[in-house]
């Protein structure tokens, strides 16, 4: 059995579960920034972003009566944010297209690294994130859920509800167009 999860802000969880608007106010200030950021990689627009972030925090209190301290409280949170990104994305319909019926010899090093060992050039993190929100979505989304959120293929796989070679695939692909977009912008 797993043990519990210990909060550093336990107190002000346990005051939201009993319906306390200022404790709920206070956890919405400490995790609103990094709940915005996730969305607005995923979405990539602010506005829709923001309201996206306001909906998953509106859901997470309504239900933080079924939070039960197994993950961290913002790894429940981020779930949660994460599902209410994509959910938009589905209800606007945007297909992530199944690129397994797809024939692509993908070299095998390139998926084990963002930049080539052999390209010299170097990337500031801002051309990164700039070349990221470029991407179509189906590629921003699988390469954000990846090497910014921190999710594996498998996980992604699952979140986004599509199989794990079709994960492989799409980070390959998005790798390739992200480096192609930052070499083309120099």
């Amino acid at each position: 059995m797993k043990e519990n999860y210990k909060n550093i802000h336990q107190k002000l969880i346990d005051k939201c579960k009993k319906g306390d608007k200022k404790s709920q106010f206070a956890l919405y200030k400490l995790y609103y920034k990094a709940m915005f950021n996730t969305c607005y990689r995923i979405i990539n627009n602010k506005i829709t972003a923001e309201d996206i972030m306001q909906e998953a925090f509106l859901s997470a209190f309504t239900k933080i009566k079924t939070y039960d301290n197994k993950v961290s409280f913002g790894a429940w949170l981020k779930k949660i944010t994460i599902n209410k990104s994509l959910d938009y994305i589905k209800k606007q319909k945007i297909q992530l297209v199944d690129l397994d019926n797809i024939n692509n010899d993908i070299n095998s090093k390139e998926n084990d690294i963002l930049i080539n060992e052999d390209d010299d050039a170097k990337y500031n993190i801002k051309q990164i994130y700039n070349a990221i929100n470029k991407l179509d979505d189906k590629y921003r989304i699988v390469i954000t859920l990846y090497l910014i959120e921190g999710y594996d293929h498998e996980e992604i796989s699952q979140i986004l509800n599509i199989q794990y070679s079709t994960v492989r695939s799409q980070y390959a692909r998005a790798k390739k167009k992200l480096l192609d977009i930052i070499k083309n912008e120099k």
